[in-house]
This record gives C-alpha cells, sequence and structure tokens, in this order.
C-alpha cells in the first residue's frame, strides 16, 4: 500500500475582518411603516402576538429552518414498497416546523373565525412579518383565501370551516373531518388554457347522490398533500367550482394522481404539481355554470396575499442591504457613509415603504368590507388589482438592486438575497401576471363604476397636501378619459393608479422624507427610472433611519 504524508494544518494567511455580522436576533416586525399601519388600521390590539412572531422570525433557529426547507425540497413517492400508488409527497421535518408556526400564529384561515375589527389586518402583519421562507406560504395563503369562496355552499362551509380556521397544524393523511386543523390548496389551471379557465376540459359529471367526478388534468396545483381543494371543471351547466377532499371519509386517497412536481426557478420548498383526476369525488360550490364567480373570493385574497409577500421580501432586502452597508467598509468608510450607496439604500427604503403602507391598506379594507363596509369593498376591488399588479412588478427590481449592494456576496447562497431574488417574480406571475391583473383592473373600471369613484375618494384624502401629486392625479383622469385603445394603454395608466394611490397614503402618513422623496421621484419625474437615482436635496438620512435594525 502507498503510504501517504500526513496532512497538516495549514498556516494562517490573514486574519478575517471587514466581515458583515449575521442579520439574526431582531424583530422582523419592528418596521416602522408596519407598526403605523396596524395601529392605524385598527389591530392594535394584536401588536404583541405580532412582536412575538417577528423575534421568532429574526431568529437564528428560524433562519435555519427556512435554509433547511430550501436545501431539501419536497420529494414524489409515486408508490409504495409494495407497488401500491400512493402519490406521497415527503417534507423535510423544517417545512413542517415553518407551517406548524405559521399556523399557530394565524397566518392561514384563524382571521375568519375571529370577529374582531382589524383580525385580518392582524394576520396580514404577520404575514408580512414572518419573512423566513416564502414556500410554506403557498399552503398557508390558499386556506386563508379558501374560505370566503366556500360560504357559496353552506353546508360544506359547516363542516370544514372549523378545521380550516384551527390553529393546530395535522399534516397526516386523514379524512378531513375527522382531524384537528386542515389545509386548502386549488386546482385551476390546464396546460392548454392557463390563466384562460374557461378553456379547461376537466369534466365533472354528476352523480345520484348529489356529488359529482372529476375526470382531467390541471397543470399546476400546489400543496398536493393539502386536505381539500377547490377545483374548476365543466359540468353539464359550465364552468363550475368543486371541493375536492384528498381522502375520503372511508379513509382511501381520493383518485388524484400526481403525475411529477415542478422543478421552479424558486419557491422550492413549495411542491407545486401537475395532477389528474381519475374520477376523483367533488362536492359543488356555488351553481353549476358560476365557478369563475365562486372562486374569484378565492383568487382576491390570494392576490392581496401576492401583494404582502412581496412587500415583505422587499424589507427583508431594504433591511439586509442597510445592515451590510453599515458594517462593511471600503474605499476608507462605510459604504452607509459613501453618498452614492446613501442614494440607493434610501431608494429601496422608500419603494419598501410604499408597498407595505399600501400592502397594509388593502389589508383594511378587507377587513371592513368582510364586516360589511361596502364602500370599502368598492376601493378594494380596483385598489388591489391595481396594487397587485404594480407592487408585484416592482419585486424583482428591487430585490436585484438590494443584492448588488452586497457586491459578489449577495449573489451568493448563504447570504439570503439569492433566494429573496428567485422569489419576488413568482408573486408577479401568480394569480394572474402582469397583463392579466391590468386588464382585470380595466374591468374593474367598466363593469363597477363605484370601484373608480370609491378609489379616486381615497387618493383625493391628500389634495392640495404636494402638488406634485394632484398634477400626477389630474394626469391619470385625464389618461382614463381618452377612451381610445384603452387596453393597449392598460399597463400605462395601472401604473399611474397605483403610484397616485401609494403617494396619497405617503402624504398621508409617512413621514416627510419619506413621501417628499416619493413625490419627487414617482410622481415628479425627477428620477432616473432606476433605483438610486432620486433628485438631490432629499433627507437621506431621515429616510434610512426607517431600516435601522437592532441586532443582538
Amino acid at each position: 500500500m502507498t503510504a501517504f504524508p500526513h496532512a497538516t494544518r495549514p498556516a494562517a494567511t490573514h486574519d478575517v475582518v471587514n466581515q458583515v455580522p449575521p442579520l439574526v436576533g431582531h424583530d422582523t416586525a419592528q418596521d416602522p411603516a408596519l407598526l403605523a399601519a396596524v395601529e392605524r388600521e385598527g389591530a392594535s390590539w394584536a401588536l404583541p402576538e405580532l412582536h412575538e412572531l417577528g423575534r421568532l422570525a429574526g431568529s437564528a433557529e428560524a433562519h435555519e429552518w427556512g435554509r433547511r426547507a430550501e436545501q431539501h425540497p419536497p420529494r414524489l413517492h409515486t408508490h409504495d414498497r409494495y407497488g401500491h400508488r400512493i402519490d406521497a409527497v415527503e417534507y423535510d421535518p423544517a417545512y413542517h416546523r415553518l407551517m406548524e408556526t405559521a399556523v399557530g400564529a394565524g397566518l392561514h384561515g384563524a382571521p375568519w373565525a375571529d370577529d374582531r375589527p382589524g383580525a385580518h389586518v392582524a394576520r396580514a402583519a404577520k404575514f408580512l412579518a414572518w419573512n423566513v421562507d416564502a414556500g410554506h406560504g403557498c399552503p398557508i395563503s390558499m386556506t386563508y383565501a379558501v374560505v370566503p369562496a366556500l360560504r357559496a355552499a353552506p353546508e360544506l362551509a359547516a363542516a370544514y370551516e372549523p378545521g380550516l380556521t384551527s390553529r393546530a397544524y395535522d399534516p397526516v393523511l386523514a379524512p378531513p373531518r375527522g382531524k384537528a386543523g386542515l389545509i386548502a390548496g386549488m386546482s385551476m389551471t390546464e396546460k392548454q388554457g392557463g390563466s384562460d379557465v374557461r378553456a379547461n376540459s376537466t369534466r365533472a359529471e354528476p352523480q345520484p347522490d348529489g356529488s359529482y367526478r372529476l375526470t382531467g388534468h390541471k397543470w399546476f396545483t400546489s400543496a398536493p398533500m393539502s386536505d381539500l381543494f377547490l377545483a374548476l371543471a365543466q359540468a353539464p351547466g359550465g364552468l363550475s367550482c368543486f371541493l375536492v377532499p384528498r381522502v375520503l371519509p372511508d379513509g382511501s386517497l381520493n383518485p388524484m394522481v400526481v403525475m411529477r412536481l415542478k422543478d421552479k426557478l424558486g419557491n422550492k420548498s413549495n411542491a407545486s404539481s401537475e395532477i389528474e383526476y381519475a374520477g376523483a369525488h367533488a362536492w359543488l360550490v356555488g351553481e353549476e355554470g358560476r365557478g369563475v364567480r365562486t372562486i374569484v373570493e378565492m383568487v382576491n385574497m390570494t392576490r392581496l396575499d401576492c401583494t404582502l409577500g412581496t412587500a415583505s421580501g422587499m424589507r427583508l432586502g431594504t433591511i439586509t442591504a442597510v445592515h451590510h452597508a453599515r458594517h462593511r467598509s471600503a474605499f476608507g468608510r462605510t459604504l452607509h457613509d459613501q453618498p452614492l450607496m446613501r442614494q440607493v439604500l434610501a431608494d429601496l427604503v422608500v419603494e419598501s415603504e410604499a408597498a407595505t403602507t399600501v400592502a397594509m391598506r388593502l389589508a383594511g379594507a378587507t377587513d371592513r368590507a368582510v364586516h360589511g363596509d361596502e364602500a370599502e369593498a368598492s376601493f378594494r376591488r380596483l385598489a388591489l388589482a391595481v396594487s397587485k399588479y404594480w407592487v408585484c412588478k416592482r419585486g424583482p427590481a428591487h430585490a436585484a438592486e438590494a443584492m448588488e449592494c452586497l457586491g459578489g456576496n449577495g449573489y451568493t447562497e448563504e447570504h439570503g438575497l439569492a433566494k429573496v431574488y428567485r422569489e419576488l417574480p413568482l408573486l408577479s406571475i401568480w394569480e394572474g401576471s402582469g397583463n392579466v391583473a391590468a386588464l382585470d383592473a380595466l374591468r374593474a373600471m367598466g363593469r363597477e363604476p363605484a370601484s373608480v369613484e370609491a378609489f379616486f375618494t381615497e387618493v383625493e384624502l391628500a389634495a392640495g397636501a404636494d402638488h406634485r401629486l394632484d398634477d400626477a392625479v389630474a394626469m391619470v383622469k385625464k389618461e382614463l378619459s381618452d377612451s381610445a385603445e384603452l387596453e393597449l394603454r392598460a399597463r400605462r395608466i395601472v401604473e399611474q393608479l397605483a403610484l397616485v394611490l401609494q403617494g396619497s397614503l405617503l402624504v398621508r402618513h409617512a413621514p416627510a422624507a419619506v413621501a417628499d422623496a416619493f413625490c419627487a421621484s414617482r410622481l415628479g419625474r425627477d428620477w432616473g427610472g432606476a433605483l438610486g437615482t432620486l433628485p438631490p436635496g432629499l433627507d437621506l438620512a431621515a429616510i434610512l433611519e426607517r431600516a435601522a435594525v437592532d441586532v443582538g
């Protein structure tokens, strides 16, 4: 045998200096824009729970859960060792810790069982603060969103709402009526139609007992181990909405075949699948032929979560970039003290604060609409479509700029922002990509004129406070008065609507430095377009204080 010399530890070649400490040991809810919105929107009673969750989200332990859940993505097992079809998805234990925490904190369906004013605001704030992993947020969001749609079938709602709103996480596959807690998903799009769900080909055949049997495919069904799904299928009366349980009352699996899991850019911890219904048992939700109208309640809620999730990612990117810049030195001073870097960081703060403020305003509108406020429901109808388009469109660019603040370190996986960068494009695509969201806003304006009135009533609460905002409102009204080629101009119009809404909210509620920076750049157009091109003369120090994080 050949003898090899023993390895020796090499001598130290350098001291490790000028490295940034980990961004752990802080409270992610300690965001001045978020906390002010919670107070303003009527959920101050939830602040202790919010801070408790925020401290956990900022801990090294939760960061490790998020890392493991992404690094060890779900695995599909189609058969057991005997050859029986099982269609089981196996998750890393860290994923279950994330789910257990989110359900226990009420980020799923819990607000629907809470009559306190502000319950949906409290849930939104916690959803925003719980930023350790985006993938498990998908089933959490769908469980939240399924409840209002399910109420179109009162008997089914009565049977399943207690489980959907329970704060118990029970991942074992079992008949749903006997479980302590339930998770729900949606099964809508098909390969030939995508967002055009009216092109769906899955068939729903009525059965003598009043149930249906579904046969067909679904191109995207996330979290296939959920207990319940809302699915769209063609019934004799047209496209209809159905409740599909994963496990039948006798304990057998509903014939829902998981063909494969998607290999995605991000959202790795979430098992997105292609499935086939092979005569799956289902129950009608709402009326035959009104499936889109029924499930739109679910879509509206998940669109809210797309906006909240993007705001959450922006906040994480912002504080990571600012934290790095405060502790990293170059050319004789910290990055934070470099004039051009301060421009970039301040612009990240402004964009993040605008996203958080409008997202939480929409959460407040949702809460009040649930309690019967028709004016808030009208405002939400247009404002949600507009904000989903714009905030989610801004997310990827914001993440890229935050990542660039870390230089080459930002492009590595271990520094965290690569994960944020991969996640944010999904929120612009999910529940209607840019064109779908923009056209939906036009549809809302055409079909529901009250939504336009409510929108401008909100925006004009800031009338006279800033001439740049006033000019921008006048400009978008002029755009709307021209009916020529509205569809072609949809993105332009919706962007302007989103900006005047954000501007109005910031002028009324944000510190003067933030509102001034937003109006000067986004509305006054004294802005280069790229982040970090704010006009001179702004109070950058006051803006940057909004992203200061205490670690320890």
